[in-house]
């Protein structure tokens, strides 16, 4: 890829409890930007981390100028710090990813090939490394939202995307929990942007366990999903210009 066909890019991930990763996927990020932008940034989203993660990023980006470090005053959610993450990358493609590392980011360079084609890339994982509960979950999570929101999308919510800028300026997101990575797709097809899907393998987490199925985000993305189906399926959605229903 020359130089002046290398897409100017942000990577970004939100770090809670991470603090055993965030080296390791930093580094992946610089060595992979090196190889595909043309310019770049890495933007890291503590959200009120327990642990070091918060104080091992500000190391980072106080060893690097294209590192940025946004902190939470307090814990506010997945899906909050998503949406940091986004308002405060500048680059024409934005790359999302977790900050323990299950996913990997040299799987960036599946999605790039895709750029001309698509406003946003999502990742379906086909083999998935994870407890006999949390694939069970996953599963009937996906097939909900099929249902719920009428698309074919194999797994809406995995944690590698690739996104325009100006795709993510023109969406109202409204959720905190992790179904904001799901809003992102149905409201980016809504709204007539191109959307494809890449498949990617992940790998278990070395420390911890994560979070996203949980008591507690279950609850909240259970209730940001009704909220969102609630606004789309509305009356007044994203009417075309001078058209109203009574």
């Amino acid at each position: 890829m020359s130089t002046s066909t290398k897409p100017d890019i942000s990577i970004f991930f939100p770090v809670y409890k991470d603090e055993s990763t965030i080296r390791t996927v930093t580094g992946k990020a610089i060595s992979i930007c090196t190889e595909l932008a043309n310019k770049f940034e890495i933007v890291i989203v503590n959200d009120c981390s327990p642990d070091r993660s918060g104080e091992i990023a500000d190391e980072l980006a106080a060893q690097h100028d294209f590192i940025k470090v946004i902190h939470h005053p307090e814990n506010m959610g997945y899906g909050a710090a998503v949406k940091t993450g986004l308002n405060n990358a500048r680059y024409e493609w934005i790359c999302l990813t977790d900050g323990d590392d299950e996913y990997d980011l040299n799987d960036l360079r599946k999605l790039i090939k895709f750029k001309d084609a698509y406003d946003l890339i999502i990742t379906f994982r086909y083999k998935k490394i994870y407890s006999n509960k949390r694939i069970f979950i996953s599963a009937i999570y996906n097939k909900l939202l099929r249902w719920l929101f009428r698309t074919n999308y194999r797994d809406i919510s995995t944690g590698l995307r690739l996104v325009k800028k100006e795709l993510i300026e023109d969406l109202q997101l409204i959720t905190n929990s992790p179904f904001i990575g799901a809003e992102i797709t149905i409201k980016s097809m809504l709204k007539g942007y191109r959307v494809g899907e890449v498949g990617i393998q992940t790998f278990p987490r070395t420390v911890g366990s994560g979070s996203s199925t949980s008591f507690r985000n279950i609850y909240l993305t259970i209730k940001d999903m009704l909220r969102v189906r609630k606004e789309i399926f509305s009356d007044h959605y994203d009417l075309p210009d001078n058209r109203q229903r009574s």
